[in-house]
């Protein structure tokens, strides 16, 4: 049974008093809001929108809550769709951007609608604000945005905790972590997205509850990581997860690998690669979940492939036997789509064809679709010390005299490209 927790008055920070502006929100969620209002519901901005926007922040998404139930809302749109079971929202689509619109949830469950270990199954009892607000999971992100007045309604002291850039678990931490354990890599992903501490009785259970994560579907495990991974803070999400023993949990194969050094030097791929990612990201350059995996999963793969080559098992055939043994192994914990488990697989194989540099072999493997992913690993390699220079120093050479640009796979800037002339037409006879 969720813990009762007091209904407080809220205090009610008008339009003067906040940051806020409606030329920061995007306009599909603003026709959301003012059609739910239209309609004679309340309709408010919630959760890391809000939160985003009075720390100056570009939002990545807008969400919004409501009283309507979900019938409701999608009888005010003609673009909308119910989705989810175990949550029932509604997705209102404007070409690439969907609005997510979910009602007010209540502070009771119904028997059966929790675990054992008191994780939420199913969340469909609906309520008020009031009780919504003390549903969420962190003061920060329980924060509404009133289109009627254009207010920020806070519940719990989000405000001043966001001030403060102090993270802030509502209710009892434990109580919450079992209700929800990805709440845990929440708190770690928050902490080093904005740079907040993470409140004390918020950080104390994270450690010792890390092992409800085993409960959690691998497949929101998979979109979890990509949020930690793939949004410009890798490197401190990484950090973060390891202080608080739950990356262990994601990846149990790398954190075995990383726990021991290589020629007594400690293994550093992973970091790089991730430092790496983040600068593409900064950079505006597009980031793969097939190359992020690759980097996260390396190190164990390369561990069980020097023994198979040490019972005289050939290069090539070695990673393809490791990398199906990693890759079984971890979609138990986290699934890997099969559209980036089998680009993995080749970027990790085609290491071996790297050093083939003899013959027409170079030619035929600049050819291959997954040649540019796979040699920036090479590349990566190099840096953490575990491949060779020179052979990286010899493809980026054999890419210039090619006419490529090793940085981007294009023409080299200033390369001048052979005009065709156009034919001349055949007379008719």
């Amino acid at each position: 049974m969720q813990e009762k927790l007091p209904i407080t008055t809220p205090a009610i920070i008008s339009r003067s008093e906040h940051s806020i502006s409606r030329a920061n929100i995007s306009e599909p969620a603003l026709k959301v809001l003012y059609r739910l209002k239209k309609s004679g519901y309340q309709a408010h901005l919630v959760g890391g929108g809000v939160r985003d926007l009075l720390l100056g922040r570009e939002p990545k998404d807008f969400d919004v809550a409501t009283n309507a139930t979900p019938e409701q809302v999608k009888a005010c749109f003609g673009n909308a769709r119910i989705i989810g079971r175990r949550f029932r929202l509604v997705h209102v689509r404007f070409g690439r951007e969907i609005i997510e619109v979910a009602t007010f949830r209540s502070l009771q469950f119904q028997q059966g609608e929790q675990s054992d270990e008191g994780m939420v199954l199913r969340d469909n009892e609906f309520g008020t604000i009031e009780e919504d607000a003390l549903r969420r999971d962190f003061t920060v992100n329980a924060l509404y945005y009133n289109i009627s007045d254009f207010s920020v309604v806070d519940y719990s002291g989000g405000m001043a905790d966001l001030e403060a850039g102090l993270l802030r678990l509502l209710g009892d931490p434990e109580t919450r972590y079992r209700e929800d354990p990805v709440r845990m890599l929440r708190a770690a992903r928050f902490a080093a997205k904005l740079g907040f501490n993470i409140e004390a009785s918020t950080e104390e259970p994270i450690p010792r509850l890390g092992h409800l994560l085993a409960e959690v579907p691998s497949a929101r495990l998979y979109e979890e990581v990509l949020k930690l991974f793939i949004g410009g803070y890798a490197v401190s999400a990484f950090e973060k997860l390891r202080h608080y023993d739950l990356f262990a949990r994601l990846f149990p194969q790398t954190e075995e690998a990383l726990s021991h050094e290589d020629h007594e030097f400690p293994l550093t791929l992973v970091l790089k690669g991730l430092e790496n990612t983040d600068k593409r990201l900064a950079q505006g350059k597009p980031v793969t979940p097939a190359f992020l995996f690759a980097v996260l999963l390396w190190e164990p793969l390369r561990l069980i492939a020097e023994e198979l080559q040490a019972e005289g098992v050939p290069f090539y055939q070695a990673l393809q036997e490791a990398g199906g043994l990693v890759i079984g192994r971890q979609v138990q914990r986290v699934a890997i789509p099969r559209r980036f488990s089998t680009p993995m697989r080749e970027i990790w194989t085609l290491q071996a064809r790297f050093h083939n540099t003899k013959g027409k072999r170079p030619l035929r493997l600049l050819a291959h679709p997954r040649f540019r992913a796979a040699y920036d690993f090479l590349l990566l390699r190099a840096e953490a010390g575990e491949a060779d220079t020179e052979l990286a120093a010899w493809w980026t050479r054999f890419q210039e005299q090619q006419g490529l640009d090793p940085k981007g796979g294009s023409k080299p800037a200033g390369s001048k490209r052979r005009r065709r002339r156009p034919r001349k037409k055949r007379s008719s006879i």
